[in-house]
């Protein structure tokens, strides 16, 4: 079998060595040696790594679609989603900057995109009509401005932007946690995308102890996993409620509010105190007795004569 493995094709050989190494290439590949523990975690790792950075690049895509197809960005927080992007753009930095491998940060550059895409439709359509044209222009041009000042820090204040990411992604998730709470419903948040990132940081945390072993990373891995098991546990709960129980409850309270405003309308109106000629009561007319006659009259007199 050794034959065989240490005469492959010279673009396997590169590709294989391209992504594990020489030296964890020639131990797993040529010589077969299934005991070198050190190149299987290690090749497991990449592996790991280019599954979760392929992944990343159609992770928030279904979320995108769905906002797209149903024209509202209902039960997502703008908020959340902007503490998220400036947090997958700082890692991004800071990961570029220090020379980590491509496949322990890579997703982080379509995330930050997606990301982007999906904070500037929620301000679409959050937005009237009349200023839609000039939010967007201005969360673009906020975006761009943040880039480049974000790679042209220092590598002390990256650092320290790193570290701040752990209280971005609590404060990224929370609103979104609250929201869904609040509403009882997860509107237009995407499932797959949810489970798509706890599987993601669940490998990032072994790719992360793997290949870069920097806390600060694997910390703010921890801390968005953890983060993202409460939005799973939410979808489960609120699933099927979105498209139901709350539309029924807005129903419930429009009518609401438009009987309300009829009886406004009502209470306002001069014809309820000063009628119409057409719209006054009817008076019912009392009966009186007819006028007696002349001989009944004369009736009873004769009638006491006789007396």
């Amino acid at each position: 079998m050794t034959t065989i493995t240490r005469n492959l094709p010279w673009f396997i050989r590169d590709l294989g060595v391209s992504i594990v190494g020489q030296e964890c290439y020639t131990s797993l590949v040529e010589n077969l040696d299934i005991g070198d523990v050190q190149c299987i975690k290690y090749s497991l790792s990449k592996g790991l790594g280019i599954g979760i950075v392929v992944g990343g690049s159609i992770m928030k895509v279904p979320q995108v679609l769905l906002i797209l197809n149903a024209r509202s960005a209902r039960g997502l927080s703008l908020t959340a989603y902007v503490l998220e992007t400036l947090s997958y753009a700082i890692t991004l930095t800071y990961s570029f900057r220090n020379g980590f491998p491509f496949s322990t940060y890579g997703e982080n550059f379509f995330l930050t995109i997606q990301n982007a895409v999906i904070t500037l439709l929620i301000i679409f359509y959050a937005s009237s009509s009349s200023k839609k044209s000039s939010k967007l222009v201005t969360g673009a041009v906020s975006m761009a401005i943040a880039g480049v000042t974000l790679y042209s820090l220092p590598p002390n204040s990256l650092a320290a932007l790193q570290l701040a990411t752990l209280p971005l992604s609590l404060f990224s998730k929370l609103p979104q946690i609250r929201q869904n709470a609040r509403s009882q419903s997860t509107g237009q948040l995407s499932a797959f995308a949810v489970i798509s990132q706890i599987a993601g940081c669940m490998a990032r945390l072994f790719t992360t102890a793997t290949e870069v072993k920097d806390s600060l990373v694997a910390a703010g891995f921890a801390l968005a996993l953890l983060l993202n098991l409460v939005l799973g546990a939410q979808l489960w709960m609120y699933w099927g409620q979105s498209d139901i129980d709350v539309k029924g409850k807005d129903k419930y309270e429009l009518h609401s509010v438009e009987a309300e405003k009829e009886k406004e309308i009502e209470r306002a109106s001069p014809a309820a105190h000063d009628p119409a000629p057409w719209q006054s009561p009817q008076h019912h007319r009392v009966a009186t007795p007819p006028p007696r006659s002349s001989s009944a009259t004369g009736a009873r007199k004769w009638a006491r004569k006789v007396d």
